[in-house]
């Protein structure tokens, strides 16, 4: 059985009315914010100002006291966020030489000289070298091969100092 595809009219019509479901999620979602927050303002009692200069005092040393505490975990929060950030990055990087990075197979070209050179100056330049006539010719030496004798005459003439004697005296 094959599946039949769909068109590309149906679609943009799917992903519209997706989007359309989005964003009536998210007016839901703020609309619910919103009545959270008043909630909670509604629950924190009104600060009653009357009363004399030292209970005024007394009551804004309080408050700064609350705010340094929620600071604190504030600041802890967010250090805590930035070390598993900065692990989950790490994971990132190992998991990436784990895998290693995959190279593209090389395709194996043959090219002349020439169209390498044409390749590598552009069109513009129109050089042509003919490689192996820049190369130098070398000629080959002809060693001179020393006859090999007998092993043992070679072994009694040079044993004792005389023989060591002459193989100096040789060379």
């Amino acid at each position: 059985m094959s599946e039949k595809k769909m068109t590309s009219s149906r679609k943009h019509h799917l992903k519209s009315l997706m989007l359309q479901i989005a964003a009536n999620l998210i007016e839901e979602e703020k609309k619910e914010a919103e009545q959270e927050k008043n909630k909670f303002m509604a629950e924190i009692p009104s600060l009653d100002l009357s009363g004399d200069q030292a209970a005024l005092m007394q009551m804004l040393k309080k408050l700064a006291q609350t705010i340094d505490k929620i600071d604190e975990e504030r600041y802890d929060a967010e250090a805590k966020v930035k070390k598993t950030e900065k692990e989950i990055e790490d994971l990132k990087m190992k998991v990436i030489e784990v895998q290693g990075i995959k190279k593209p197979a090389l395709k194996k070209v043959r090219m002349s000289a020439d169209a390498m050179l044409a390749a590598l100056l552009g069109t513009k330049h129109k050089a042509s070298m003919d490689f192996r006539a820049n190369l130098k010719e070398v000629k080959k030496e002809v060693k001179e091969e020393e006859e090999v004798g007998d092993w043992r005459k070679n072994v009694d003439e040079q044993a004792g100092m005389d023989g060591r004697k002459k193989k100096f005296e040789t060379a």
